[in-house]
């Protein structure tokens, strides 16, 4: 069995030790998935991105959790998108990641070092009603609204004190029946703030969550009459992301910075 390269990126930071730390495996082909799993699980962190060259600027990407694969993910991208440039694609104006089940993602490289500006589908918000369970997993707060995206719950609260402060309940958030909750408020110094939660996914909170401003965008866009804003996750790494709302596409734009290079010596698996 090959050993394979690992690296280990702070993603939506210009700083080592903030941001949402993912790991990314560049691999010829997907192993198996027990073994990927295995993998991410053995890296405990939020994601895990696994990445194929299939040409000059095409790759395909999965992405695990420690516990399972998830539909789509932010922060790996961005670490897998600055790994892949910085080792070898720095004449790439394009990086295009072909996904399982959310088409393709491009990321250009921008002028300032480690900076990247991502396309995602947007994932427009419908409004629901805040169920027991869910009033339950906010510890009492009362929501001011509640949305669904394709992933995730969705609450906007009154302000982003309220989000700083917020302790839920993570086992009540395990059985919503949806990948994870957002909270969200408008920020103080940003144009909107959130928190996101995943403990379905073997993440209580996550500090960095690019893939639910694919939601947060289209939601915030609508409330403010603005297409361009800036995001903050108030986690307590936290991170910043620049979201631009175009047609059916969602562009968040962030920094990124390795923190780890090493390998995988998964030839002791004989």
């Amino acid at each position: 069995m090959l050993n394979l390269p690992l690296y280990q990126v702070d993603a939506f930071t210009d700083r080592l030790f903030g941001g949402n730390p993912a790991a990314v495996v560049p691999v010829p082909e997907f192993p198996a998935d027990a073994l990927m799993q295995s993998i991410a699980t053995e890296n405990n962190l939020s994601e895990t991105a696994f990445v194929v060259i299939r040409g000059k600027g095409k790759f395909d990407i999965r992405w695990f959790t420690p516990t399972q694969e998830v539909r789509l993910c932010g922060h790996a991208t961005l670490a897998a998108a600055h790994v892949l440039y910085k080792s070898g694609g720095k004449d790439l104006d394009k990086l295009r990641f072909r996904t399982t089940s959310a088409g393709t993602i491009a990321v250009t490289p921008l002028a300032e070092a480690g900076t990247y500006r991502m396309a995602f589908p947007t994932d427009v918000p419908e409004k629901t009603r805040a169920g027991k369970k869910l009033r339950g997993a906010l510890a009492g707060l009362n929501p001011k609204e509640v949305y669904k995206g394709t992933d995730d719950l969705i609450v906007v609260l009154k302000n982003e004190r309220q989000v700083r402060s917020l302790q839920p309940n993570f086992h009540i958030v395990a059985q919503l029946k949806r990948r994870g909750l957002i909270v969200t408020a408008p920020g103080d110094e940003v144009d909107f703030v959130s928190r996101c939660f995943y403990p379905a996914y073997g993440i209580d909170e996550d500090p960095v969550t690019g893939s639910a401003h694919t939601v947060l965008t289209p939601l915030w866009a609508k409330k403010l009459k603005k297409k361009h804003l800036t995001a903050r996750q108030v986690s307590t790494r936290g991170g910043q992301i620049t979201c631009e709302l175009r047609g059916k596409k969602v562009h968040l734009t962030g920094q990124a910075i390795t923190y780890l290079a090493g390998q995988l010596l998964l030839d002791r698996l004989d």
